[in-house]
């Protein structure tokens, strides 16, 4: 039994074929029965559904059985046969057992019941093997999956950029230090400050919060790339939308304007949305179920207007609406929620930094279709931005979804020197530490554009989860670095 090669779970359950030999091997769900039939409940992560193990109790005894409990890692051979029961149309005659790995039903935390998702992230090594989680995760693959196969249908090259980093992108300052260096007693200078020339690089160095700009290098070579990696934020924030470390995806494109770069965004979350609800079918229904469940114990003006799928169909069946931030500004001033100050932040005058609230009016309720706003204030902007003709805005846009707003962020990028230097300036970064980034805009400088998505926000978005943790295996964020 040990050594005897096995058959997923999935393509038993899909099997056409009956009254066939197999072996299959997992962790147990539930074990139900009486003295004549024991009846198992067997999953081994490869779908949301269990096969059902029959035993007839005049082959095992109940000894044979006595260690298949809740959790535990079993295999059991059997015949394949057409189920009686509902909710499969086939189960596994055992003939033999063997049992890998007991699990205390005593001290097993994960029993046949409903837990919190709170309790469940407080043991993150388990949470893999409830039906929520495993559904998660597999979506996780399969969008991962992808997005790599977007990308590089396209004609687009994965490049890994560093995460150890002596820049900060987003000129945010909020980034974990990277040091050798002794914390009690560091080498200072005469100034009284720490003297990074004596550390591992030399200088002061952090956990990188973008691979963009290591990204541009890359595709003022390449034409197009994409980076798929981690960032990390030191933001002291206990939001459900917030974690320490997280995942991007970061394509940038040689000689493409702000239009184009539109065009690129809404062509990948289209693809990547479609291919979840090709080959994600039961996870998603499970999901979308539990969903429903949770949305009853809401008021009723704080539930989704969407089931889990339409929304992901919302997004596949609806053409993305295109119109610039001062426009978008005048609707909001004039709509109802402003006028009636039922908004948190009220829109009074353009320039001001949009909510999620107000994006979600916007896609929700005004157009009722993804819409993607560009042309932002330079105030309220990076520093790398194109900037605008009209001297007040920079060829941003951000691409707007139901439930969550903000899915996507990117602009085409300023390519003339004399205006990235200017700008460098005035928001206070010091040119020393982007040399190198300057130094592109004086050999062979074209436009170029490109865009940053938040891999946990998108499977926030397809999978419902509603708490950013949910959705990366094992969450980091203030005080916790547990697993």
């Amino acid at each position: 039994m040990q050594d005897r090669k096995h058959t997923p779970v999935k393509e038993l359950l899909a099997s056409t074929e009956v009254d066939l030999e197999v072996t299959v091997k997992g962790w147990v769900r539930t074990k139900r029965g009486n003295a004549f039939v024991q009846f198992i409940a067997l999953n081994d992560g490869s779908t949301i559904n269990n096969i059902q193990v029959v035993a007839d109790m005049k082959i095992f005894s109940e000894e044979d059985l006595k260690q298949f409990t809740t959790g535990a890692a079993v295999g059991v051979a059997g015949t394949l046969v057409k189920s009686t029961g509902a909710g499969q149309t086939v189960e596994i005659q055992a003939t033999q057992v063997f049992v890998y790995g007991v699990a205390d039903p005593e001290k097993f935390p994960l029993q046949p019941k409903k837990h919190s998702l709170e309790f469940l992230r407080e043991i993150a090594h388990l949470r893999f093997r409830t039906s929520t989680f495993s559904a998660v995760f597999r979506i996780r693959h399969a969008l991962t999956f992808a997005i790599h196969k977007f990308f590089n249908d396209r004609g687009f090259y994965n490049i890994h950029s560093p995460i150890i980093t002596g820049s900060d992108a987003e000129g945010a300052g909020e980034m974990f230090r990277v040091t050798l260096l002794n914390a009690k007693n560091p080498p200072l200078k005469e100034d009284g400050t720490v003297d990074y020339s004596q550390d591992f690089f030399g200088k002061e160095t952090n956990l990188t919060v973008s691979g963009q700009l290591e990204a541009e290098l890359g595709a003022l070579a390449l034409s197009k790339v994409y980076t798929f990696g981690p960032t990390f934020r030191a933001e002291n924030s206990n939001t459900s939308r917030h974690l320490a470390e997280f995942w991007m995806i970061e394509p940038e494109v040689a000689f493409a304007d702000i239009n184009d770069n539109m065009t690129l965004a809404q062509d990948m979350l289209v693809s990547v949305v479609k291919y979840i609800l090709e080959n994600c079918e039961d996870d998603l229904k499970f999901l979308s179920g539990r969903l429903l469940d949770e949305e009853k114990s809401k008021p009723e003006a704080e539930r989704s207007p969407l089931e889990l799928i339409e929304k992901l169909k919302f997004v596949t069946e609806n053409d993305f609406v295109r119109l610039t931030y001062t426009e978008a500004i005048e609707i909001l001033r004039e709509s109802k929620p402003n006028k009636k100050k039922q908004f948190n932040y009220l829109i009074n005058e353009w320039g001001a930094d949009l909510q999620s609230e107000h994006e979600r009016f916007l896609v929700e309720k005004h157009f009722k279709k993804p819409v993607i706003l560009y042309n932002y204030p330079a105030a309220i902007k990076a520093f790398y931005m194109k900037q605008n003709d009209d001297g007040k805005t920079v060829a941003a846009m951000d691409i707007l979804f139901p439930g969550i707003g903000e899915i996507v962020g990117g602009s085409q990028r300023e390519e003339v020197y004399e205006k990235l230097h200017r700008r460098i300036t005035e928001v206070g970064i010091e040119e020393k530490s982007l040399w190198w980034y300057l130094e592109t805009r004086q050999f062979g400088t074209v436009p170029h554009a490109g865009f940053g998505l938040g891999f946990e926000r998108l499977m926030m978005f397809v999978t419902g989860m509603t708490n950013i943790r949910d959705v990366i295996p094992f969450p980091r964020f203030p005080k916790n670095a547990e697993f």
